[in-house]
């Protein structure tokens, strides 16, 4: 017979036999005690691609997110719990305001390997309508905007100018309406509209946390009007003659 001790060592042997670290697969705290669990098993794994860190693999997420993700939403892209993204988002954020470390907890590295301390940066990492995106910080703001209209002299496309026209005549507007009315995806159109200051986020749907597109002062200038209430009819101009643009 198998003693109860004899079938631990067993189990024990048998896992290391397979390679595998139990200790390591079970979260940890931070030192100290406080704050969220934090994986020990680092980098982040993905199969076909070198060991990621999991800040960087928010942080390259992001930058390309058209629209703020939420916690939920990141951690299912990097296989995460949600507490672990919450650690990585305060982490970049420090980071960014050049308060924090660089880069994700690591228990194969000595602590030397992360104590460096950045920069603050021209950008900030910002809860928006429940979720998180990247933004220019607001001191920056004027210098960018003037940056990106006086290098934005060439004409509008006309998916650009049909773009712009849905905006003036049904904002607020999401992008999915959008591309609902146009029937093509707008992503690449609106950021367009957006980097020419012609559009703005004005909002964010309460229901669907989508964010809510209107027109700037700049169309209005460029337009030579005072109010988007002078914008001419159109619906006479449609094939109905009843549905169309027309503001209630």
């Amino acid at each position: 017979m198998t003693s109860e001790t004899d079938a631990t060592d067993m189990t024990d042997a048998s896992d290391a036999e397979a390679g595998l670290d139990t200790a390591a697969s079970r979260p940890t705290r931070p030192a100290g005690g406080e704050g969220p669990e934090l994986s020990i098993v680092t980098p982040l794994d993905v199969p076909g691609q070198p060991r990621l860190d999991l800040d960087r693999a928010l942080e390259a997420i992001l930058f390309i997110a058209d629209e703020p993700l939420s916690v939920v939403t990141l951690a299912a892209a990097v296989a995460r719990p949600v507490a672990e993204i919450r650690a990585s988002i305060a982490r970049l954020r420090a980071d960014y305001d050049g308060a924090g470390a660089s880069g994700e907890p690591r228990t194969d590295l000595p602590d030397e390997a992360h104590a460096a301390r950045g920069i603050r940066r021209g950008f900030e990492l910002r809860e928006v309508g429940g979720g998180w995106r990247f933004y220019v910080r607001e001191e920056y703001d004027a210098l960018v905007a003037d940056f990106v209209l006086t290098q934005s002299a060439t004409r509008l496309s006309q998916a650009a100018l049909e773009t712009l026209s849905v905006i003036a005549y049904k904002q607020p507007i999401s992008r999915s309406s959008i591309a609902s009315i146009r029937a093509v995806n707008v992503d690449s159109v609106v950021r367009t509209l957006l980097g020419r200051g012609l559009i703005t986020e004005v909002a964010t749907d309460a229901e669907t946390g989508a964010i809510l597109y209107g027109t700037t002062d700049l169309l209005l200038a460029n337009l030579g009007i005072n109010s988007i209430d002078e914008l001419p009819h159109i619906s006479p101009l449609l094939d109905d003659g009843q549905e169309g643009f027309d503001r209630d």
